[in-house]
């Protein structure tokens, strides 16, 4: 990744963000309400840990038929997914609660998915936040070289066939935080002295990561392995499949938001600058989807309301339908965009012509 800083425009003369920004404010005050979460947020945190931890209990428990053991794996998969998205992630923004310790217990839900706070802290919140769709600087655009996800990126002569093989790579999402990906980028952001508000020491930095591994391993794997009356490769093939339908699920929530047609990807100028302001490069670089879809509503944690949470990543996602309507009419008033796709369908549908139009080899551009 590109270490060199960049820059965002200071020149918003038509002062867009502080109009948005006091019309946002105006209405939490003019109905009395916290930014936080609310007794919606509360319930919904409750049905979420339910489905991924009931399955759990029950399969530890109750002795089932291998099938209804591999259908509860699955149903797993859905509230893990669910709890990421609904509660660890407004916990990990702050926005959660108004106390920092129901915000740091709840993001610490992380740890029970495979993942680490301090790791997603960085690549969400900090770089992906903060340099968005920029390519060497948001690492959520990052594949390795076996999906392209930006123009800017290199082109390998597979990635002609990655509107197809994408989607099954998409389910080791959260798989490879288990096994991998946390240790590479612990490793990385420590060396690179970046975080989200103090830099932790290095020494707890890595107890932490070792010791909430080896408790996750023992949860997910041990446990299971000395209560379940099962063969080892059954019991490993189970934690597989919840992966799997959590990492699906949480990958292509986040594409439809930022790897389709109508999401730009800009790049700096020679100087390090973009061309815009943080707030107007987010709505050039975010788009909505399904945001009339209660159930998309509900179970995404406002995720399908990407402009808002990028705009107002602090603001829980519970009153992300009420503000969409503050954030768009704006927008419209200073004749910047608005992007979105009207149902999930179409954004999918989007998501893969999109994947198959980075797929093809570039053209030349000629000197």
């Amino acid at each position: 990744m590109n270490q060199n800083t960049v820059r965002f425009s200071r020149k918003d003369p038509a002062q867009f963000f502080r109009t948005l920004n006091k019309r946002v404010n105006d209405y939490f005050k003019e109905n009395k309400l916290k930014k936080t979460g609310n007794w919606r947020l509360h319930i919904k945190t409750v049905i979420m840990f339910a489905l991924f931890l009931t399955p759990y209990f029950l399969i530890l428990t109750l002795g089932l038929p291998i099938w209804a053991n591999f259908i509860l794996t699955i149903v797993m998969g859905i509230g893990m997914a669910g709890v990421g998205m609904n509660v660890m992630h407004d916990g990990n923004h702050g926005a959660y609660s108004n106390k920092k310790w129901v915000n740091k217990l709840m993001g610490s839900s992380i740890y029970i998915l495979a993942g680490n706070v301090y790791n997603w802290q960085v690549q969400h919140n900090v770089l992906h936040h903060t340099y968005t769709n920029i390519h060497e600087h948001d690492e959520d655009m990052e594949a390795g070289r076996i999906l392209r996800f930006s123009k800017h990126a290199e082109w390998q002569k597979h990635h002609k066939f990655q509107h197809f093989y994408s989607v099954f790579l998409y389910g080791l999402l959260t798989f490879n935080w288990a096994i991998t990906t946390d240790f590479q980028q612990m490793y990385r952001y420590m060396k690179r002295k970046l975080s989200y508000g103090k830099l932790p020491s290095a020494a707890m930095n890595w107890s932490t990561l070792v010791i909430t591994k080896i408790l996750y391993i023992t949860i997910w794997i041990v446990l299971p392995l000395i209560f379940v009356d099962m063969a080892w490769w059954m019991i490993l093939l189970g934690f597989f499949i919840m992966h799997y339908v959590a990492g699906v699920i949480l990958s292509v929530v986040f594409q439809l938001a930022h790897i389709v047609d109508e999401a730009d990807t800009p790049l700096p100028d020679e100087t390090g600058t973009m061309k815009n302001t943080w707030a107007i490069h987010q709505l050039f670089t975010t788009v909505n989807f399904g945001t009339k879809n209660k159930i998309v509503n509900w179970f995404t944690g406002g995720l399908n309301h990407q402009v808002e949470h990028h705009i107002f990543p602090n603001i829980s996602h519970v009153h992300y339908t009420k503000i969409a309507e503050i954030v768009k009419e704006t927008a419209k008033e200073f004749n910047l965009p608005y992007n979105e796709y009207k149902t999930t369908r179409k954004a999918i549908i989007s998501h893969f012509k999109h994947l198959k139009e980075l797929g093809k080899r570039p053209t030349l551009k000629l000197q």
